[in-house]
Formats: structure tokens, C-alpha cells, sequence
């Protein structure tokens, strides 16, 4: 599993196309291999409420947080962190050459005592997956 939280300040409003960055590492994330899609999540909020650096208000941030479940190494949590992040970098580049922009990303992996679960969601894509055929 890995849901992935995107939070970015209110003056991106307008500048920011938020479809296409959260597809963009929606995407990155399942291309690692690593997280199946019926954990997948992805979701952005606006921060109303901020202060960034000097307080300049044409300072903006953008922040990932992914939070995922455990039993990966660090080394593979590292490389999906650095996939994401460049996804994000990417559809995030005309912004950062174009406005003072902080981009940041933070993986933690959820404690499995204090990690509770329930999800159909698996069964539903691999039908859907499967095609008309299956779903019958």
C-alpha cells in the first residue's frame, strides 16, 4: 500500500494542474513495481494557512508525503521516494523556473501493531483488469 498525500500552498491555485501532478505520481508510484494498485491512494489538499521562509507571499511550497506499508528494505522504499519525487519534479519544472517553489517529499513506513486495514478494492481492479468476461 502507499497513499500519497499532496499538500501545496493556496497561492498555487490557478498555476497548479492538480489532475495532471496527481496522475503523474499515482503513476511513478505503481511503476515501481512494488506497491499493488488496490493500496493505491492519492490525494491533494490546499494549505489556506502557511508561512514560507522570508513570507514573501509569492513564496510557495508543494509537499508529498507517502506513507506505506511495512516490509520494505530501505533501500527499495529510497528508490520508489526518489522515482516519485522526480515525477513530481517534472510536472512541477515550469513552476519552479517561473516562482520561488519548495518541493519536498517524505516517505514513512506505518507501524504494523498500529496499522489497521480493510480493503475490497484488490478483488474490484483485477476484475475489472480481467475484462467484460469476468465481471459476469
Amino acid at each position: 500500500m502507499a497513499h500519497i498525500v499532496i499538500e501545496h500552498s493556496s497561492n498555487l491555485r490557478g498555476r497548479l494542474d492538480l489532475p495532471r501532478l496527481i496522475e503523474a505520481v499515482h503513476q511513478a508510484a505503481l511503476a515501481t513495481g512494488i506497491f499493488p494498485i488496490g493500496g493505491m491512494r492519492t490525494r491533494a489538499y490546499e494549505s489556506e494557512s502557511y508561512r514560507i521562509a522570508d513570507g514573501h507571499p509569492d513564496n510557495a511550497f508543494v509537499h508529498l508525503s507517502i506513507r506505506v506499508g511495512h516490509g520494505r528494505d530501505p533501500a527499495t522504499r529510497r528508490a520508489a521516494c526518489e522515482r516519485i519525487f522526480e515525477a513530481a519534479c517534472g510536472e512541477l519544472a515550469a513552476l519552479f523556473e517561473s516562482m520561488p517553489l519548495g518541493l519536498s517529499v517524505e516517505m514513512q513506513e506505518l507501524d504494523p501493531q498500529l496499522s489497521l486495514k480493510k480493503n475490497n478494492l484488490h478483488e474490484y481492479v483485477k476484475r475489472r483488469q480481467a475484462g467484460p468476461a469476468a465481471r459476469a
